[in-house]
């Protein structure tokens, strides 16, 4: 593998993966398995590869609004909080190395309805089964468990049951009604609870889409791998093929232009592809043409559909010490339902062994050092938001508008306001009263649907899960940018393979979908002639 940051001896290669991240990675590596054909890998930040607080994954934490992040603002929001923040990670890996890496499969009924309901055709959870199955090594594998892979380049292992406070949760929430499950059994979990399988490494690296899948091929001659490289714009010829890529190394560097012979696939996630698309011309017409870019494709549903899971937080004291080690603070997961009858769950929680104070001190709530938190959030929040263009320069942020709490239904807001009440519930068992101190937010003056609603509206978060801007959908579907084969509509020699292709957002942490994404994209490739 030649890894290349400053200088670019070449710039011709058969295909150019845009962005190093959760599915750029597994593109990249799994068409570089071909020998005969070269293949460039392209990230905006850094090699993580000597880089420890990304590796280790109980710190990352610290990599939120750092400098390893793209720390997106998001547009002031009607009926949110609008100082909340996209992290988008600039680092090989992307989010991948930037998260809690917890790991999970979407349910069956998340990746059917892509097929049934949105009319992507071949993405069905037969299809993302056999692609997790081969994308994991999981702790789990074995004759009990025959549809876990056990030769993947992804570790999943099982977090320990280590926390004493986390195991009293767990107690609360089956004297609550929800019993411990197993995750990622092949069935979908729509009430139960249990520590997280999470994706890392025995020695507690995380398994990233970079560690796994490009540490292990360094040596491999036909993948280059260039780091520090912004793209600013995809190349097209007159026919609107697409011929490569122009990027910089730095924001007033010299633009250097990558020739793709064969496709570029963009991979730089549910924000800065749609952004990158509409800098290249593919996008809304009159919203192109308000910043002065010639369009090449009126495509008007990319950065449209935008989606996220928004998240809220109640935080208690804890009355006894809590831990001072962990895999990474947030190792449980807690799913219920708020209405009956629904075939996923609509609300889950994750629990925090740290204090959680993000959006609420500068709201005026208490804070501790010694304390544990619940979070929940709409799993399958009927919310949509958008991605725009700030201007024409590449080096603007985009303008992010996720549009939280804005469905007509109420929705969103009525999932929230009960995962708060149900949190309350699990907290209030027998199990937590050695526990549980004081409530201190939002305290238990907040109580009617009203109070609970302002408090969420002034303090919730976001689980970080962007995904949908540049969906895919049936050929004919205008509001869908790509085809069921991440092709871009209008173009060729063209693909989008990153959680902005999601038609629908999966009802659990999304990390590991998309890497099955990138895995898909690659077969994809390969089995055109």
């Amino acid at each position: 593998m030649t890894e290349q940051s400053q200088g670019l001896p070449v710039s011709e290669f058969d295909y150019i993966v845009v962005g190093g991240g959760s599915a750029g990675a597994a593109v990249a590596a799994r068409l570089s398995e071909d020998p005969a054909l070269e293949v460039a890998l392209i990230e905006a930040g850094p090699d993580d590869s000597d880089l420890p607080e990304i590796l280790e994954l109980d710190r990352w934490m610290e990599l939120l609004e750092s400098g390893y992040d793209w720390d997106y603002p998001i547009e002031e929001q009607k009926n949110g909080n609008s100082f909340m923040r996209h992290s988008r990670a600039k680092v090989m890996g992307g989010c991948s190395s930037h998260n809690s890496c917890i790991a999970f499969w979407a349910p069956a009924e998340d990746l059917d309805a892509w097929e049934k309901e949105h009319g992507a055709h071949g993405w069905n959870a037969e299809t993302g089964f056999r692609l997790y199955k081969q994308l994991e090594t999981n702790e789990d594998a074995g004759p009990e468990a025959p549809h876990h892979g056990d030769s993947g380049p992804v570790k999943l292992m099982n977090v320990p049951a280590n926390d004493p406070c986390g195991v009293a949760i767990l107690d609360a929430c089956a004297q609550a009604g929800i019993p411990r499950a197993q995750f990622n059994s092949g069935t979908t979990v729509r009430i139960g609870a249990n520590f997280f399988q999470i994706n890392r490494q025995d020695d507690g690296t995380r398994a990233s889409s970079s560690v796994s899948y490009i540490h292990p091929i360094r040596d491999r001659a036909n993948l280059t791998v260039l780091t520090d490289l912004r793209a600013r714009r995809v190349r097209f010829d007159g026919d609107k093929v697409c011929t490569g890529v122009d990027v910089v190394d730095s924001s007033f560097g010299r633009t250097h232009q990558l020739t793709a012979r064969r496709e570029v696939i963009l991979s730089a996630g549910a924000i800065d592809s749609p952004k990158l698309l509409m800098l290249s011309g593919i996008g809304p017409a009159e919203h192109l043409e308000e910043h002065g870019v010639e369009v090449l494709v009126d495509s008007p549903g990319v950065g449209s559909n935008l989606q996220d899971h928004p998240e809220g937080v109640i935080q208690w004291e804890a009355k006894k010490p809590m831990v001072t080690e962990s895999t990474q603070w947030w190792e449980i997961g807690i799913f219920a339902n708020t209405v009956e009858g629904l075939d996923r769950p609509d609300l889950m929680m994750h629990y925090g062994s740290v204090p959680f104070d993000m959006h609420t001190l500068r709201q005026g709530y208490p804070t501790t050092d010694n304390g544990f938190c619940l979070t929940p959030n709409v799993t399958r929040a009927k919310s949509r938001g958008t991605v725009r263009l700030r201007s024409r320069d590449y080096r603007d942020k985009p303008r992010v508008d996720p549009r939280y709490f804005t469905d007509e239904e109420g929705h969103d807001m009525a999932v929230m306001i009960a995962g708060i009440r149900k949190a309350r519930e699990i907290v209030s068992q027998p199990a937590m009263a050695d526990w549980a101190g004081v409530e201190l937010y939002p305290g238990i003056d907040v109580q009617s649907d009203e109070q609970i609603a302002d408090y969420i509206t002034r303090t919730h978060n976001t689980v970080y899960h962007p995904a949908g801007s540049v969906r895919m959908g049936a050929p004919k579907d205008l509001m869908s940018p790509l085809d069921p084969q991440l092709r871009v509509k209008g173009v060729s020699g063209l693909r989008v393979a990153d959680a902005s292709v999601m038609p629908a957002l999966v009802t659990v942490n999304p990390n590991i979908t998309t890497m099955m994404i990138g895995e898909r994209c690659a077969e994809l490739i390969r089995e055109e002639p």
